[in-house]
């Protein structure tokens, strides 16, 4: 039986060695496996997918919508082998905290070639929190890939898989899986849009910020700064910034209020960045992941900063991590 993570991974449209392909269709690779991913067997009869989990960052709402993961546990979570907790990222002893303000200058003069450019879709890992039904809290682990085509049609594939514990059991909404196992594999009709996300995102700030608050749906017109993150994860979510997008968010991310300097981190993919820490004053806490040199976004982390004996939840728990990836 092929193994799909890998098949999955194989997909890139944009590997390091082929940067003539940046900013178009997939290659030929690439094409041949995601076709083989999209077309290959179906799931089997009789099992029921689930939609991915939408970020809900209000502690409350978030506890609300994800209460129903754990009915759906076949016998709960007493298997360890299948839980994924991941801990909170650490911040490097004695490191330098770069300012913002540095960070998007950098991004500036890095984005001058304009190299590499925006792609829309997204390779995402996540890790969320399900909480509720008087159970101990789980973490659900996936990996999203979306690909588009110039006909506007594109491909979403999710994969069950816990980079922090490889080939071990994944938990799921739907149950225990093995890891790589595919959750979901659709193919949508063509799309087009001149609206937030569908339309490209810009890449001066006055604009980007403009776009970001048409994303958010802000009744006031403004952003912020915890909803300019919410923002900003739905927009890497659906498109892979360029360089000249990157430093924009830069900018806009420094004159952000609240985001303070925390030092540096290495993230769940291993990769290095700066952390720039929101108190939420709501029992919780985010902490952004950038690379210094670019600009771009590596990921989003939302922690409590205090227990919750309520849903068995303690201070410096993961509530959600997300780590975009090219």
């Amino acid at each position: 039986m092929a193994d799909e993570l890998d098949l999955l991974r194989a997909a890139d449209p944009v590997p390091a060695d082929g940067p003539h392909f940046g900013d178009g269709p997939l290659d030929h690779v690439a094409e041949r496996h995601l076709d083989r991913l999209v077309h290959g067997p179906r799931p089997r009869p009789g099992r029921r997918t689930w939609p991915r989990p939408r970020l809900v960052w209000g502690l409350t709402a978030a506890a609300v919508v994800t209460a129903t993961a754990l009915t759906v546990l076949p016998g709960g979570p007493s298997d360890g082998t299948a839980v994924a907790a991941p801990r909170p990222l650490t911040v490097r002893a004695h490191s330098v905290a770069v300012p913002l303000a540095q960070v998007a200058r950098l991004a500036a003069v890095a984005a001058t070639d304009g190299s590499p450019a925006l792609r829309q879709g997204t390779h995402v890992q996540s890790w969320s929190l399900a909480l509720g039904d008087g159970r101990p809290p789980v973490t659900l682990p996936e990996e999203r890939v979306v690909r588009w085509r110039a006909d506007g049609t594109h491909t979403e594939v999710v994969v069950a898989t816990d980079p922090d514990h490889p080939g071990r059991p994944v938990l799921t909404d739907a149950g225990r899986v093995e890891d790589g196992h595919v959750l979901s594999r659709r193919t949508f009709p063509p799309m087009w849009g001149d609206a937030p996300p569908l339309a490209a995102p810009p890449h001066t700030p006055a604009r980007l910020r403009a776009y970001l608050t048409d994303l958010s749906h802000s009744a006031t017109g403004s952003l912020t700064t915890s909803e300019l993150l919410d923002a900003t994860v739905e927009l890497l979510d659906n498109w892979t910034l360029g360089a000249r997008e990157s430093a924009a968010l830069a900018r806009l991310l420094a004159d952000a209020p609240g985001l303070r300097p925390a030092g540096q981190v290495t993230d769940r993919l291993g990769r290095t960045g700066q952390a720039y820490v929101l108190d939420l004053g709501t029992g919780g806490r985010r902490m952004l992941v950038l690379d210094p040199a670019t600009g771009a976004v590596l990921g989003l982390e939302t922690t409590f900063t205090r227990d919750d004996p309520e849903y068995g939840v303690r201070a410096g728990d993961v509530m959600e991590y997300r780590a975009w990836m090219r």
